[in-house]
């Protein structure tokens, strides 16, 4: 049986371009994988995590258990949560849009929770070798050579803790200028919006087909 856990963190349940592509990788994963593929969702924008778990459970790490308080017991028991989510996962799938230039705010947390965490302290990489995708959505142009380039201040972030501190095997899918269709002033980047966002579902599919073969090599 294959395990997905899928992480999303968009704010839009409703016409969210990160969900739909995570949509498409999940389907071509199951399709790929068979019948007795699970999903395990988190949705951090239905379901956030409370901004002050992560420095309850962070101060915890200073004393020692038998010394905890009960906010302290609690914040590292959704820390454990959140721990054995990933580490029981085969796959897993984090969708990430673009938000003020950076990651979303109650992803940040997520990530912070999660390494206070003994499995996902630095230097543990508990889940190294996992296959794993970071789906990210851009509202605007970001390439080289655009007006914004280099104002992407979340993808290679969250490419820093996915790859080098948990060492997952990460596949990035993007697409950006996914505000051309309600933005008036990027009406001449409506056609380039729709091919990116097609490619990036074409990369979805390709991606969850490929995988198998990593977790048939790894079985």
């Amino acid at each position: 049986m294959t395990t997905i856990f899928r992480l999303d963190s968009s704010i839009r349940t409703e016409g969210s371009v990160s969900r739909a592509v995570a949509d498409t990788l999940e389907q071509a994963i199951v399709e790929a994988e068979g019948a007795d593929t699970t999903v395990v969702r988190r949705d951090l924008a239905s379901d956030p995590i409370a901004s002050d778990v992560w420095a309850t459970a962070a101060f915890a790490g200073f004393v020692p258990e038998a010394d905890w308080t009960d906010d302290q017991r609690a914040a590292r028991a959704v820390a454990a949560e959140l721990a054995d989510e990933v580490v029981a996962a085969d796959v897993i799938i984090v969708g990430a849009p673009l938000y003020n230039f950076g990651v979303p705010a109650h992803l940040k947390t997520w990530i912070d929770t999660l390494t206070t965490d003994p499995r996902f302290a630095p230097g543990t990489q508990t889940v190294a070798g996992k296959p794993a995708f970071l789906v990210v959505a851009r509202g605007g142009g970001y390439g080289e050579g655009t007006p914004r380039a280099g104002w992407d201040h979340a993808t290679d972030y969250l490419r820093r803790i996915l790859v080098d501190v948990f060492g997952l095997d990460l596949d990035v899918i993007e697409t950006e200028l996914t505000l051309a269709e309600v933005t008036p002033q990027m009406a001449d980047l409506v056609d380039l919006a729709r091919a990116q966002l097609a490619e990036a579902h074409d990369t979805a599919r390709a991606g969850g087909r490929s995988v198998t073969l990593k977790l048939r090599a790894a079985a």
